[in-house]
């Protein structure tokens, strides 16, 4: 049982609590309220269109820091490095931003301790003085791999109240980001996979439900000085709900052994539910837009969106420098297609009528086109899952790039089996680019590249 492991003070055991998911919602808006991160947010990041992914990412990236042996940690701090430069850019006010500022990611490390003192405040096993140094210091430990200026991290526990309440007063705004996940977001989020038994009309009638408690919960939630900076009231209701949940989650994790209450960081998800493929060519490109293309979900591709697709093939990898810049060039390549294209007006964005009317039209009129954007990105992507230089991609290549915690191990063997058309076991380069041709080019839908994006 877990009474054993309650006798002593563990950072990282309580940041893998299933109960910090809790606070997963809380610990975005504080991260989103920082300038900076929110306008990284609203330029390079897919929040919008995978809400549910970027706690994934976010959460599970705080897990391999605090959770996982020295190689681990090393090898996530290089590739947040690698992805954090290149977040950065102008935001629309004209004030200029980089991820790799140094007191924003000193606050965005601090959140993720935050989150487990408040988890563990409001669950009614506060950490005392003695726990909390002894906590701090285990994180300081561990985020000393971000080489951070002397002065960045506040000395002790003790001070981290005072360095909140200063950083929340002087640098915290209710940015854009924060704003949407406050309000639009939660009412427009799309299903969680693990929900897949609702349907979307089912999803649809308990978003609204899920919508109030988040907010509501994360209001009563957020520290007194970052409510007061926002300006928010929590109501008598949201404060009940907040000691209800936190003090049940908090009764009930205790009871648990530590198999059930602790997530490992490798753990992976539940099944996606399938559903009938009988789409026609101009449908295939109309859901490729929606699904792939537009990773930032405002109904538009821009730069921003293929970028936030390379740095998802390059975090999936752990790909290294070289390998990154690779991929992201590709990218640019293909993005550089689509814009020559498809922006007739100039404008930076492309959107899904535009894209699905010139690729049908593109591929009818040139057997090249495919060639000038997919494909180059494609073959980047393949040289770089294809990690022993074989020239094949074999199932757990295959699996790095394109499964997750979210894909059903089922539906992952038939994505690989629709590619392997020799069925051989093994997926060769050529294999890959003709599967992902006939999704955009066959005009009939029992060929077999046309279930690429899956059964579902």
């Amino acid at each position: 049982m877990s009474s054993v492991a309650e006798r002593e003070v563990s950072f990282k055991r309580d940041l893998s609590e299933w109960r910090v998911a809790l606070v997963a919602w809380r610990l975005l808006v504080l991260q989103a309220a920082d300038p900076v991160v929110g306008a990284g947010m609203s330029e390079h990041s897919t929040y919008r269109a995978h809400p549910w992914r970027r706690i994934e990412h976010t959460l599970g990236s705080g897990r391999r820091l605090f959770y996982q042996d020295a190689e681990t940690l090393r090898r996530e701090v290089a590739r947040l490095d690698r992805a954090h430069k290149r977040i950065r850019g102008t935001a629309p006010d004209g004030r200029a931003y980089d991820a790799r500022d140094a007191a924003t990611r000193a606050w965005v490390l601090l959140t993720l301790f935050e989150c487990v003192v408040a988890i563990r405040r409001l669950g009614g096993d506060p950490y005392d003085a003695g726990q909390s140094e002894e906590a701090y210091a285990e994180f300081k430990g561990a985020v000393a791999a971000f080489d951070l200026p002397e002065g960045e991290l506040p000395a002790t526990a003790k001070d981290l109240p005072a360095y909140f309440a200063r950083y929340a007063r002087e640098k915290l705004e209710f940015t854009d980001a924060a704003r949407y996940l406050m309000g639009d977001l939660l009412r427009e989020a799309p299903r969680p996979r693990r929900l897949w038994f609702l349907g979307d009309a089912g999803w649809r009638v308990l978003r609204r439900l899920v919508a109030r408690v988040i907010t509501e919960l994360t209001v009563a939630d957020l520290p007194p000085v970052v409510r007061e900076r926002f300006g928010m009231v929590p109501t008598r209701r949201a404060e009940l709900l907040s000691v209800v949940l936190h003090r049940g989650a908090g009764a009930l994790v205790r009871l648990l052994p530590d198999r059930m209450r602790y997530r490992s960081p490798a753990e992976q998800g539940p099944p996606r539910r399938y559903r009938p493929q009988r789409d026609p060519r101009g449908s295939r490109l109309d859901r490729f837009f929606r699904e792939v293309l537009d990773q930032t979900g405002d109904g538009f591709v821009t730069v921003h969106d293929l970028r936030a697709m390379a740095h998802n093939v390059c975090w999936q990898l752990e790909l290294d420098e070289a390998g990154e810049a690779r991929v992201h060039e590709a990218f640019e390549g293909w993005w550089d297609q689509l814009r020559a294209a498809m922006d007739a007006n100039g404008d930076g964005k492309v959107s899904r009528e535009e894209f699905v009317a010139a690729t049908a039209a593109g591929l009818d009129r040139d057997g090249t086109y495919l060639e000038q954007g997919l494909l180059p990105a494609l073959r980047a992507v393949f040289t770089a899952a294809d990690t022993d230089g074989s020239g094949f991609l074999e199932f757990d290549e295959y699996q790095a790039v394109f499964g997750g915690p979210r894909v059903h191990p089922a539906e992952l063997s038939h994505g690989f089996r629709q590619l392997d058309t020799d069925g051989d076991g093994r997926i060769t380069r050529e294999e890959f680019l003709h599967g992902f041709t006939e999704f955009f080019t066959a005009r009939a839908d029992s060929t077999s590249g046309t279930q690429l994006l899956g059964r579902a």
